[in-house]
């Protein structure tokens, strides 16, 4: 084993066991590696993998310590690696999203939180005005956005955010022949999951947000558009 490695499993190990629990601080490094077997730079190195995933801090001036370890906040660093996925994983993610999106309109509907509805009711307003294809994206995100958040578990919210973020690249309401067909139908799926939401019925609701996302898994399929990722500039 790496000497990395080691000192990584030793972290992950003292994490995983409680004796690091959250919110705990590190202990001295020299105390550290005496304990893990490894030199600081091995540690060191460590230290910053499991801080990219969201699982350690350092406080200026303090030292390091364990993050609160919220699983929405870990899960949310997925979408480093998610968005690299292509598109036939990005499919077999989109059956993730199905599964969890279901749970969360049905948790929704279940709630009867009357501000959701006109919250919803108004982001279908704007959605269904437009045809432009970035405002389209955004406006559909925002609307599976509020109803995951409502459902009441934040790391479902996290885990849909992330895969719908890397889907969100595969673009299929852009100008072409079935531009029209495609936004009508989607238009008509988000007006059935808010219908079933009004109505207080979780299993209308589930259902509805389940065929909604299926379909866009058969656009997806037939249309295999290329990725779309707006890189950072200067």
């Amino acid at each position: 084993m790496a000497a990395t490695d080691k000192a990584l499993a030793g972290l992950r190990q003292m994490i995983a066991s409680g004796e690091l629990g959250p919110g705990a601080k590190f202990p001295p490094e020299p105390e550290l590696c005496d304990h893990l077997g490894v030199s600081r730079s091995s540690l060191r190195e460590a230290a910053r993998s499991l801080a990219a995933l969201g699982v350690i801090e350092s406080r200026h001036g303090s030292g390091t310590y364990v993050s609160a370890l919220d699983p929405a906040e870990i899960i949310s660093r997925f979408s480093l690696s998610v968005e690299l996925i292509p598109l036939e994983g990005v499919l077999q993610l989109m059956e993730v999203r199905r599964v969890l999106e279901a749970h969360a309109t049905a948790a929704a509907a279940a709630r009867q939180d009357a501000d959701l509805e006109k919250q919803l009711d108004e982001i279908l307003d704007r959605l269904e005005a437009t045809t432009d294809a970035t405002e389209i994206q955004q406006l559909d995100a925002e609307f599976h956005g509020a109803i995951c958040t409502a459902g009441g578990n934040p790391t479902v919210t996290a885990l849909t955010g992330v895969i719908r973020g890397r889907g969100g690249h595969y673009r299929i309401f852009e100008p072409g022949a079935d531009f029209d067909a495609i936004k009508q139908t989607s238009d008509r799926g988000h007006r059935a999951i808010l219908a079933a939401i009004s109505r207080r019925d979780p299993a209308a609701a589930a259902t509805a947000a389940s065929a909604h996302i299926a379909q866009t898994e058969l656009w997806l399929r037939a249309l295999r558009p290329e990725p779309q990722v707006d890189l950072p500039t200067d």
